[in-house]
């Protein structure tokens, strides 16, 4: 699964999802890609609500978009 993130320079980028970013998450049922996208935006970002309305990467590597499931 990679992490679909808008930059701060307004490029896309792809961030790929590690072992690392689960830490701390335990799948205790079968998820599909959607589900599991929902955890890993939880657990990775803050939603600043005005002005942006968009979820901020708590990295600040910029804004998340959305997955992209392989």
């Amino acid at each position: 699964m990679d992490l679909i993130v808008l930059t701060h320079e307004g490029l896309f980028i792809l961030v790929a999802v590690t072992k690392e970013m689960m830490k701390g998450v335990e799948i205790i049922q079968t998820l599909d890609c959607f589900d599991l996208c929902e955890i890993i935006r939880l657990k990775l970002t803050t939603y600043a609500d005005y002005p942006l309305n968009f979820h901020v990467m708590n990295d600040g590597s910029g804004y998340f978009i959305g997955c992209i499931c392989n």
